[in-house]
């Protein structure tokens, strides 16, 4: 049971990022993330409500549910489609690997929790690992001033990380979020209800209308992203967590990414440059240390008697 939960996040997360890709052009990106959360928030308070899950919330908590619908739902899926118009997609979840690497060092600014040496090292090679992966683009904006493509690349990465880092800050205000000991499930569909607000507001603002095309890739894409990449992932994901742990789950952050560049390298012609086979097992190794359990030391042994 526990390895096929193991598969079915894997694979539904990691044909997330080639199914965000499809949604690109035919609508704002904000439209189209409108689109999947306020489907997924319809769907998942039912269900809730059926299996007797739903729960009251006090209304000061909204604050936190607010905050982790903008960091989870909204602000960080905007940078994240964004990434994708300049970047391919597989390389976009592999830069999101470095979400351990941003949760670490939120900890340790936001709650005064010291990264250890293992997560210094894991955050170093996920370091060098993003800096192999985009080499080429860094040096040819650093001699020819980031014109064309590099421009883009780079202007990709930037986005990519930005929606690692708020989403790393959307873990750490869901601590606050249950801390009184609401649900994870709850404090997840009010959080996504808030970031369709969010996300509605924005779409106003930007004078966008919320139409959706009706193309068999956008509309399948959007399918997906609703039933598999959030509601059965997310719902697999906790039952993973409920079973073996958060820690020993977390690793299939480190399988999916792989799932995702091979349909970059089959569907959207992603061509491997040698630094970038370097960097990405650097990142994933990164991943891995950050990841792997700590060994209990050893007991010295009892004083002989005399």
């Amino acid at each position: 049971m526990q390895a096929a939960l193991f598969a079915t996040v894997a694979l539904s997360w990691g044909l997330t990022w080639y199914a965000i890709r499809l949604q690109l052009g035919p609508t704002p990106d904000v439209v189209a993330i409108f689109w999947r959360f306020l489907i997924s928030a319809a769907l998942l308070w039912p269900v809730l409500l059926a299996f007797g899950q739903a729960r009251r919330a006090r209304v000061r908590q909204h604050r936190w549910f607010a905050l982790m619908g903008l960091c989870l739902f909204s602000g960080n899926f905007m940078m994240i489609y964004g990434s994708e118009h300049d970047v391919p997609s597989g390389l976009v979840s592999v830069v999101f690997c470095m979400s351990t690497v941003f949760n670490a060092f939120n900890m340790w600014i936001f709650e005064g929790v010291r990264p250890g040496r293992r997560v210094l090292l894991g955050s170093a090679l996920g370091v060098a690992g993003v800096a192999l992966l985009f080499a080429e683009q860094i040096l040819q904006a650093g001699l020819f001033g980031a014109a064309g493509g590099s421009a883009a690349t780079l202007r990709g990465v930037g986005l990519a990380l930005g929606g690692t880092y708020a989403f790393s800050l959307g873990n750490l205000v869901s601590r606050h979020a249950t801390a009184d000991g609401t649900s994870l499930p709850n404090a997840f569909v009010r959080a996504m209800s808030w970031g369709v607000v969010f996300l509605g507001l924005a779409t106003l603002a930007a004078g966008h209308g919320f139409a959706a095309p009706l193309t068999p890739s956008w509309t399948g894409a959007l399918a997906y992203l609703v039933l598999i990449g959030t509601l059965a992932g997310f719902g697999a994901y906790l039952s993973l967590v409920a079973r073996i742990g958060p820690a020993r789950a977390a690793y299939v952050t480190v399988v999916s990414p792989l799932i995702a560049l091979t349909l970059s390298s089959l569907l959207e012609g992603y061509a491997w440059s040698v630094s970038a086979m370097l960097g990405v097992p650097l990142i994933l190794l990164g991943n891995l240390v950050i990841f792997a359990p700590v060994r209990p030391a050893a007991s010295p042994a009892p004083a002989a008697r005399r």
